[in-house]
């Protein structure tokens, strides 16, 4: 796993921290070049995004990104959402209950 400059992972929450070196095996797996992540909390976001909170990583688009996009989601599981963007792979903690620490959210991505 590879971080872009600048990127700072260690304010992420354990419920996507935790599953970092998951992911990163669905690189290795699929036989893509090494995971980057290019974006935790840092950068612009959409107001009320998932990235302020510390629950979202952005990763940089693999060659085969769609693959990577389904295997990731299916490793993660339902609590998670794996979003192809224009130009990365957004990943967000999501739970479907709405239920996040006792709050009812509704996750925006970015």
């Amino acid at each position: 796993m590879l971080l872009k400059a600048g990127v700072d992972i260690s304010r992420l929450r354990p419920e996507i921290r935790k599953k970092l070196n998951a992911i990163n095996q669905v690189y290795v797996q699929i036989g893509e070049s090494e995971m980057v992540v290019t974006s935790t909390y840092e950068g612009n976001h959409s107001p009320g995004s998932l990235h302020y909170a510390n629950l979202a990583i952005d990763l940089r688009l693999p060659a085969n990104y769609k693959r990577v996009a389904r295997a990731i989601q299916t490793v993660l599981g339902s609590d998670y959402d794996v979003v192809i963007e224009t130009s990365h792979i957004h990943i967000e903690y999501d739970p479907k209950g709405g239920e996040r620490n006792g709050t009812n959210t509704s996750g925006n991505r970015n």
